[in-house]
């Protein structure tokens, strides 16, 4: 995306041509967060955003693999981790790979990730659940396996950014202030699945009511009143803003509300890890479709996670924006 492709209008902002595959957000304050679910979602805090394009979809299979044939784009699953940054990993974990969904077919402690996730090698983008998988069929499925730093040179790649918290939900919104869900405040109205989550018992029974096992095509479901698809379920999203356990407090005065928050501080996103380990987390945004009811119903706007900045995993990709601006 270049200038050329930018086209002012009377009012003096940009606009983008309609294949652009984007959609404009307007300016506008809205209630982020809640105080109804987990903990690091409160405290409901009033955020003004300006208005920006956001990607329709999340990125596809066939759009990473134009951007990685267009640059020779390496990714962070496909390179083995340098000894200097993790001190205390043993030689032999330090392989090329990612973190798989390796569901078990019976009931487990779900205080313990590790029963459900694996890092495998020779994991990644082309091939998402190891060695003999492809994307082959799947490029209109949302990309995987891509680490912070794969989303933000894609988007850079392709004159974009990516979304802060604050742009992300009040675009996931799609102008419902305060309702539950990205569609209102039922889960499934009528009785339709408007998701890619998980139904069933998690991790070890789903009952693909919605269709899908793992992923799926990303306009299976309707979009928001935005029309954006996917913002809930599918695949969680990343943000460029670094990860609290909680959001400030809201403004004491309609004059302080916070214009175009940009999250905590690098130094306050750090995870505990092993000794001489600092790795700083970004907010990711979303849910997927390894979000369940018993386990993590994460599937709402205003719901966070936090994932360090060198982790890719089979449930996370993103989408860029572009931050409109106004012409003098």
């Amino acid at each position: 995306m270049t200038d050329a492709d930018l086209v002012e209008r009377t009012d003096k902002t940009t606009i983008l041509p309609d294949d652009s595959g984007m959609v404009r957000i307007p300016s506008g304050t809205f209630r982020m967060g809640s105080d109804r679910h987990y903990p690091e979602e409160a405290p409901v805090h009033r955020v003004t955003v300006d208005a920006f394009w956001i990607d329709r979809t999340p990125v596809t299979n066939r759009q990473f693999r134009d951007f990685v044939r267009a640059t020779g784009h390496v990714t962070v699953a496909e390179t083995a981790p340098d000894p200097k940054d993790y001190p205390a990993a043993l030689p032999h974990m330090l392989f090329p790979g990612s973190l798989v969904f390796n569901p078990p077919d019976y009931p487990v402690d779900l205080h313990h990730f590790s029963q459900w996730w694996a890092f495998k090698p020779k994991v990644n983008w082309r091939r998402p659940y190891g060695p003999g998988s492809s994307i082959k069929g799947l490029d209109d499925h949302p990309v995987v396996h891509v680490a912070y730093a794969d989303a933000l040179a894609y988007a850079r790649w392709a004159g974009k950014d990516l979304p802060t918290e604050a742009e992300w939900e009040f675009a996931a919104r799609g102008g419902l202030d305060g309702a539950e869900f990205a569609w209102g405040d039922e889960f499934t109205p009528g009785g339709r699945h408007m998701a890619n989550t998980w139904q069933g018992a998690f991790p070890f029974r789903n009952t693909h009511e919605d269709g899908y096992e793992r992923t799926s095509p990303v306009a299976a479901f309707p979009p928001n009143a935005y029309g954006l698809y996917d913002m809930i379920g599918n695949v969680w999203e990343w943000t460029s803003d670094f990860y609290a356990p909680k959001h400030p407090a809201d403004a004491l005065k309609a004059c302080c509300i916070p214009e175009n928050p940009r999250g905590a501080r690098e130094d306050e996103s750090y995870a505990s890890c092993e000794p001489g380990i600092r790795i700083p987390r970004r907010v990711l945004k979303g849910g997927s479709h390894l979000c369940a009811p018993n386990y993590c119903r994460r599937y709402r706007p205003a719901a966070r996670h936090p994932q360090p900045v060198d982790t890719s995993t089979s449930h996370v990709g993103f989408r860029c924006i572009i931050r409109e601006r106004k012409i003098p």
